[in-house]
């Protein structure tokens, strides 16, 4: 486990290394990637957003002047000497000398490279996220000086071949930093940061300044940039509601376009299946009446087949069920004058037999199965030929 934490350190480690020193942190990555978007447009787009609008470095000299120099893209412009600003009587003494182009730009107090001390350090990659307190401890083995008595930053440099992080350490006595800081006036509460010269004259990227003594200087464009953004943002949410609507309606019109194609073939679908039901229906009313006999046929049969003694009061046909209800003087032997025929099967009483005195005959009840059955002739040619 201590292994896979120690691997993740070092895989963050590294690539707050390629990102650079401000990535250690979400607002520092966003800031970060926010450059790196604002790098693709062009430089008068840049500066006209905001976006790169440079520092304005404070370099004091020994007469007690102030010498002026605008740092943006990476290059130093002069911009001229400020007099002792202590000796000025105007709340900012650059509003008088630059205009009030130069109360938008953020103040940095520049350092000669003499008035610090540089050292590089290798430090474990899990350092990365707070490089300046782990180097905190670092001040008391690497300076002659305690941490509360130093203004320090950590820079991180870069990545070295065995995965640790190269930082230099960038100190400078409070001593020493604080005349200068009085030399400033009323400029000295308005900076943003105090960075150091390197021995080429260029900023070496540090901030010596402790967090709470940072001030803020106020963007012009901040404003602006927010209405942008949330004009970017509503102009996104209104394109991505018109894709949203123009792929409704291109899938409403295709669907009405294959149901225009396809009503035709439903139809003629539903004209095929009610055929298909009707030819159904009339095979089967067809099978039904070869099946069961009509009732003269019934009748006929019933005529031929009942002896002379034999009177019925009613005889009805329901579905496949004959009811025969009469008198007759040979109830007994009628089960046997009835089976055998092709318009019925399985004759029987429903009842007993009811003798009546007055005509000495015996009332019956009697029941059959309607349907046409094989007639016995054909049944024995049949056997016949097996046999």
């Amino acid at each position: 486990m201590t292994s896979v934490l120690e691997g993740r350190m070092r895989g963050l480690g590294r690539l707050a290394a390629r990102l650079g020193p401000q990535a250690t942190s979400l607002r520092g990555l966003l800031a970060w990637w926010g450059r790196a978007l604002a790098a693709w447009l062009p430089l008068r787009m840049r500066r006209a957003l905001g976006v790169d609008r440079g520092r304005l470095l404070l370099m004091p000299r020994d007469d007690g002047q102030v010498q002026l120099r605008l740092h943006r893209d990476g290059e130093l412009h002069e911009l001229g000497l400020l007099p002792p600003p202590v000796d000025l009587p105007v709340d900012d003494p650059l509003a008088s000398v630059l205009g009030p182009t130069a109360l938008d730009l953020p103040r940095w107090l520049a350092l000669p490279p003499t008035s610090v001390l540089v050292r590089r350090l290798a430090l474990p990659a899990a350092a990365a996220d707070r490089l300046r307190d782990v180097m905190r401890f670092e001040i008391d083995r690497q300076t002659p000086f305690a941490a509360d008595d130093v203004l320090y930053d950590a820079r991180l440099v870069g990545l070295r071949p065995d995965g640790q992080l190269d930082v230099e350490l960038v100190a400078t006595p409070r001593l020493r930093a604080e005349p200068v800081l009085a030399a400033l006036g009323p400029l000295a509460g308005r900076l943003a940061g105090i960075d150091v010269l390197d021995a080429t004259g260029q900023p070496r990227g540090a901030n010596l300044l402790d967090a709470g003594a940072r001030g803020r200087q106020r963007d012009p464009w901040r404003l602006w940039n927010r209405v942008l953004l949330a004009v970017g943002v509503v102009a996104f949410a209104a394109m991505l509601a018109t894709v949203l609507d123009n792929r409704r309606e291109a899938a409403a019109a295709l669907k009405a376009e294959v149901d225009d194609l396809a009503r035709p073939a439903r139809l003629a679908a539903q004209e095929r299946q009610a055929l298909v039901d009707l030819v159904a229906g009339q095979a089967f009313l067809d099978r039904r009446r070869a099946e069961t006999p009509t009732a003269i046929e019934v009748m006929d049969e019933l005529s031929r087949r009942l002896p002379d003694g034999t009177y019925l009061e009613k005889l009805a046909m329901e579905g496949d069920r004959l009811t025969l209800i009469g008198f007759s003087n040979q109830a007994p032997a009628l089960i046997a004058q009835l089976e055998g025929s092709t318009l019925w099967r399985s004759p029987a009483f429903a009842g007993a037999l009811q003798p009546d005195p007055q005509s000495r005959r015996e009332g019956f009840t009697l029941t059959a199965q309607l349907g046409r059955a094989p007639a016995p002739a054909a049944n024995a040619a049949n056997a016949g030929g097996t046999r």
